[in-house]
């Protein structure tokens, strides 16, 4: 089954769209970069009175791939000013101006590093203590792994994931039944 930008969104994004998670991030495959940015800036118009921003954060232009960043603004901004988040942020060479200089250094991080910028963790609203374990144990030793590796209480981090599946399910279920993505998304 060939999947659509709209399947592999609402798949990917459930938990964002229902305003369990501050944000998620996927890769789509598109040849036509006018097409795709095009796409990107439709659902942004159409989820912006949800509280959901969608964004493409990240562009090959030899594989025509794209990591599409969708989240909610106002959420990511309140975890990201979290003081152990800013002193996390700072240490790793991030602005200390507002959201959207974040992202744009995070960006920065995505397109010319050679290693991969770990603190994207904070920016899908991964708890702190999971990213800094992930980083300082090198993927190792996590305590649960589900969505991403944790390395705090193991029976929180289930009890989420849970909650992040059966979403996900109940979103897809009523997508493919035509519920349209702008219904699905709820204003938090």
């Amino acid at each position: 089954m060939q999947r659509n930008f709209e399947t592999s969104f609402v798949t990917q994004c459930a938990p964002v769209l229902a305003g369990l998670k501050v944000a998620n991030l996927f890769r789509w495959v598109e040849p036509d970069a006018s097409a795709m940015h095009a796409m990107a800036e439709r659902w942004a118009a159409e989820l912006e009175p949800k509280g959901v921003t969608v964004s493409i954060i990240k562009e090959c232009p030899v594989t025509h791939a794209y990591l599409v960043y969708v989240y909610r603004a106002k959420s990511l901004e309140e975890s990201l000013q979290q003081p152990d988040v800013q002193q996390y942020l700072l240490r790793e060479g991030y602005p200390q101006g507002g959201l959207q200089e974040c992202l744009d250094h995070l960006s920065r991080c995505l397109c010319c590093e050679a290693e991969f910028p770990h603190e994207i963790g904070v920016f899908l609203g991964y708890p702190l203590e999971d990213v800094v374990g992930f980083v300082a144990n090198k993927g190792k030793n996590y305590t649960f792994c589900g969505y991403w590796k944790c390395y705090g209480d193991p029976a929180a981090a289930q009890k989420t994931f849970e909650r992040f599946r059966k979403c996900t399910e109940v979103y897809l279920r009523c997508f493919q039944s035509g519920t349209p993505i702008t219904r699905l998304a709820v204003a938090v």
